[in-house]
C-alpha cells in the first residue's frame, strides 16, 4: 500500500529528527582538499565572557571592576592556572593545563569583529560567521565557504557542519557535508529503507536527504518491519530520535569531527551555546567551559598524535562582555573578547594581546574591554599559515575590508 499524500507528509514529519536532521540540523560542518593540515572552527554562542575565562590579574584595575575581585585573588604567580605571571586561566579549564605546558593551547585577547555598540547576538553572530566589516549588507555566505570557493581541488567531504543548527560559517558556493549527532536512521530495516526510497523517489530534496542520513549512520537492520507498515516505522523512528537527542552531545560531535578529520576531510565547523551569562556567572559558566574544555580534549585524544600535530582549533565568540559585573553577579553584553585557540600545529604557551589596560579611561564607551585587534586577523593569519593563502585574497574575498596586519606567527 502506498501512503496517501496526507500520510506522506506526516511519514516525513516523523523523518524529521532523523533523516532531514543532517541536511537542516547543522551544528557541525566539514570539507576535504588537497592540503595535509586540519581546521577546527568552534562557534561559541552567545558571548563569552573573555575577562572571566582568562583573567588578566597582572592589571591592577582589574581587582577594582565591580564583581571582579574573587576572579583577581586565584591570580598568582604559584596558582595552578597561572599562565604568565599576568593572566590565570579560570579553573573550570584546568583541564586543557597540560596542553598549555605542552605548547599546545593559546589565547588572543582583547579581539573584536567590526561589530560596535548594538551588541545584538543575531547581528553579532552573522557578521562573525559572515566575516564582513559591518553589517549593513552583511554577506550572505560564510567566510569558511568563500575559502572553499578560492581553493580547487575540494569536495563536500572536504568541509563539515556538525550540530544541531544551521551556521552562516558553512553557506555558500563550495559544497560542505553536514551531521547532526541525531541523524542516523536509528535500526530502520532493509524493508523499511525501500520503503522511504518509494514514498521519497519523486521528492528528489528528501531522496537526497534520506541518500546522506543512510551514508553518515549506516545503519540498515535491528528493526523488523512489514512493507507496508509507514505507520509503525514513523513513530519507531520518532520515539529513537528523541532517544537520540536526549543521549547527543558535545562530545558526540567532537568524536565524529574527529573521525572525519583523520581520513579525507580537512576542515570542521560546529558551535558551543550557553554563554551569556547575565546573572550568577560565577556558576552560569561553569558547564560550558566544561563542554569546551571536553571538546577540546576529545579531539586531541581522537585524531591521535599524528593529526593533532597537523591541526589547528580556534574558537570564537559574537563579542566580550561589560568589564564591571551587573547586579544580578552576572555580565552584560560588550565589546572586547577572547579567541581561545589549541592543537599539535600551534605555536603555543602564549597569549596574543596588545593589552588595552582596565582602568575607566581605557575601557571601551568606559564600559567595556577595548579591542585592539580584529578577530578576522588572527582567523585570517591561522588560514594563510595552515593552507597558503595569499594575502591579498584573504583581505579582499574571505574577509571583505580586513587589514591582516602584522604575522602574530601562530603556527609552530
Amino acid at each position: 500500500m502506498i501512503p496517501s499524500s496526507q500520510s506522506r507528509r506526516t511519514f516525513l514529519r516523523g523523518l524529521g529528527c532523523s533523516v532531514a536532521a543532517s541536511p537542516f540540523l547543522t551544528p557541525v560542518t566539514f570539507a576535504s582538499g588537497n592540503w595535509d593540515n586540519r581546521l577546527v572552527v568552534i562557534i561559541l554562542r552567545g558571548g563569552m565572557d573573555g575577562l572571566d575565562v582568562l583573567r588578566p590579574y597582572g592589571d591592577t584595575a582589574f581587582a577594582g571592576l565591580r564583581g571582579r575581585a574573587a576572579q583577581a585573588e586565584m591570580g598568582t604567580e604559584d596558582s595552578p592556572q597561572d599562565l604568565d605571571g599576568f593572566f590565570a586561566l579560570h579553573p573550570a579549564l584546568a583541564g586543557l593545563m597540560p596542553l598549555w605546558q605542552a605548547g599546545e593551547l593559546g589565547f588572543a585577547h582583547a579581539v573584536s569583529t567590526p561589530y560596535r555598540n548594538k551588541r545584538s547576538h543575531f547581528d553579532g553572530q552573522d557578521l562573525l560567521e559572515a566575516g564582513s566589516a559591518s553589517v549593513s549588507g552583511v554577506a550572505r555566505d560564510g567566510w569558511l565557504n568563500r575559502l572553499l570557493q578560492s581553493y580547487a581541488g575540494t569536495s563536500s567531504e572536504t568541509a563539515y557542519a556538525v550540530g544541531r543548527s544551521d551556521m552562516l560559517l558553512m553557506k555558500g558556493a563550495a559544497q560542505v557535508a553536514n551531521w547532526s549527532p541525531d541523524a542516523g536512521l536509528y535500526g530502520l530495516s532493509e524493508q523499511g529503507a525501500r520503503l522511504a526510497h518509494h514514498v521519497m523517489q519523486n521528492d528528489p530534496l528528501f531522496e537526497a536527504a534520506f541518500a546522506e542520513a543512510e551514508m553518515l549512520s549506516g545503519e540498515t537492520s535491528g528493526m523488523l518491519m512489514g512493507d507496508d507498515d509507514a505507520g509503525q516505522m514513523m513513530t519507531t523512528m520518532t520515539q529513537n530520535a528523541r532517544k537520540a537527542s536526549k543521549g547527543g552531545g558535545h562530545k558526540q560531535i567532537a568524536e565524529f569531527a574527529a573521525g572525519k578529520l583523520r581520513g579525507d576531510s580537512r576542515i570542521a565547523a560546529f558551535s558551543l551555546n550557553g554563554w551569556d551569562t547575565h546573572a550568577n556567572q560565577r556558576r552560569a559558566l561553569v558547564r560550558p567551559l566544561n563542554r569546551l574544555g571536553e571538546v577540546v580534549s576529545t579531539l586531541k585524544q581522537e585524531l591521535g598524535e599524528d593529526v593533532w600535530g597537523k591541526t589547528a582549533v580556534v574558537a570564537m565568540t559574537e563579542f566580550g562582555r561589560t568589564a564591571r559585573l551587573n547586579g544580578n553577579n552576572g555580565s552584560d553584553h560588550g565589546t572586547g573578547g577572547l579567541m581561545v585557540m589549541s592543537g599539535g600545529a600551534l605555536r603555543g604557551k602564549r597569549v596574543w594581546a596588545d593589552w588595552p589596560g582596565l582602568d575607566e579611561a581605557s575601557l571601551y564607551q568606559r564600559r567595556d574591554l577595548m579591542p585592539t585587534r580584529d578577530v578576522r586577523a588572527y582567523s585570517g593569519w591561522l588560514m594563510r599559515s595552515l593552507f597558503g593563502f595569499d594575502k591579498g585574497l584573504l583581505e579582499t574575498a574571505i574577509f571583505p575590508g580586513l587589514e591582516l596586519g602584522d604575522d602574530p606567527r601562530l603556527l609552530a
